[in-house]
């Protein structure tokens, strides 16, 4: 694959939509997740889990919705017909998206949802609730005389460990942002703005049928050295780094890869930091096995980095942020590969692996592609990048 010689007209006539489509998630999927919800629910001491609007409600429901102030959520109790918790004027569309057989509990719009939750339930139930409810709701329900409980055992318990529907999406996913990445690469000139890149990949995103970029950061030269890159916008030189990290949506499920790869000459010192990040990665996917605890992968790749004379721990040069994170349907998510996350890695799970080194105010190398744990290590969504003047093999 080149970098450069294309213009953005030519590589996105090129570009068809996803001609093999990963399945949507199935109503029996979803079953099978409210009652593994249920057991853990269970399992943690409480008679019912509340799920907050969001990626959690979209994973149980099917409900795609963002969360607001009016609350929206899942009432699951464990035993008895899942509930769900929503305005009264949203009825229409809250039933056009619910894939799940539930009761609906209905509140008009001078009501206290959080009435009907204490409703439902047995006077001084446990309720789990999820970590990302509002404070504020927390707290009326504990003054309902619910007690209280952490969600989260129940939810990322659930939403950690990848089925193989998810994983072909997922797999989706990554194959089309990897593939609009190396257009991208193709319509690189000198003087080409970061801003014109981004338009483009977001473009192709949407030619390829990922709906769009959900995210997109382009970086030249002295930007790459800060890990989210700098305000304004930026002309691409000869002999500069180009990073580029982006990713889409299938079926709500995440891309998130990061290339970054040399336009024209680049130093020495440039090629030997490059070389160190890719075996930094590769030291970390080695790590990663059914049984590790999280932050183990995360120690791989430092202990690697500390071997060549960076850090050690977050200083620079070397890596500023953890090695990696969750992605699902929320592109950061529980578990992650840091220090101090002693979760153990089990099949299904998926990170990103992403151990960038910064020289500060010079230059930064991220290399991100993601893993998926399987029944004796892992295996990779997207292979990694072979070198600085091959981002794309």
């Amino acid at each position: 694959m080149t970098i450069g010689g294309s213009t953005a007209a030519t590589e996105l006539a090129a570009l068809q939509p996803w001609a093999t489509p990963a399945p949507s998630i199935t109503p029996a999927e979803r079953r099978a997740r409210i009652e593994r919800a249920r057991a853990l629910t269970e399992a943690a001491g409480a008679d019912a889990l509340l799920v907050h609007t969001g990626a959690s409600l979209d994973y149980f429901t099917g409900i795609p919705w963002g969360p607001s102030e009016r609350m929206v959520a899942l009432l699951l109790p464990v035993a008895g017909t899942p509930r769900i918790v929503c305005p009264a004027f949203e009825r229409g569309t809250l039933e056009a998206d619910l894939t799940i057989a539930a009761d609906l509990l209905l509140w008009e719009e001078d009501a206290d949802p959080t009435a009907l939750v204490r409703d439902a339930l047995p006077v001084g139930a446990r309720l789990a609730i999820d970590p990302l409810l509002p404070f504020a709701w927390g707290q009326k329900l504990a003054r309902h005389g619910l007690s209280l409980l952490d969600g989260a055992p129940a939810i990322d318990g659930c939403r950690s460990r990848k089925s193989p529907a998810e994983l072909a999406l997922l797999q989706q996913a990554k194959d089309m942002t990897l593939a609009v990445q190396a257009a991208a690469a193709r319509i690189l000139r000198p003087g080409i703005l970061a801003s014109e890149v981004v338009r483009f990949i977001d473009d192709a995103h949407r030619a390829i049928g990922g709906g769009g970029s959900f995210f997109c950061i382009v970086q030249f030269g002295r930007a790459t050295a800060f890990p989210h890159g700098l305000p304004g916008d930026r002309a691409l030189a000869e002999g500069e780094l180009v990073l580029v990290d982006t990713g889409c949506r299938v079926g709500g499920y995440h891309s998130d890869i990061t290339r970054t790869y040399a336009f024209g000459p680049v130093a020495d010192e440039v090629r030997a930091i490059w070389d160190i990040e890719h075996a930094a990665q590769a030291a970390a996917f080695a790590a990663a096995a059914p049984g590790v605890p999280c932050e183990q992968v995360d120690a791989a790749a430092r202990a690697l980095l500390v071997r060549e004379g960076l850090g050690p721990d977050y200083r620079l040069p070397g890596l500023p942020h953890r090695t990696g994170h969750g992605i699902g349907l929320s592109i950061h998510e529980p578990a992650y590969l840091v220090r101090g996350d002693t979760t153990p890695l089990e099949p299904g799970m998926c990170f990103s692996n992403e151990p960038m080194i910064v020289v500060p105010d010079r230059f930064g190398i991220r290399l991100e592609d993601h893993f998926h744990v399987t029944d004796d290590g892992a295996a990779w969504f997207t292979l990694p990048q072979p070198s600085i003047d091959r981002p794309f093999g």
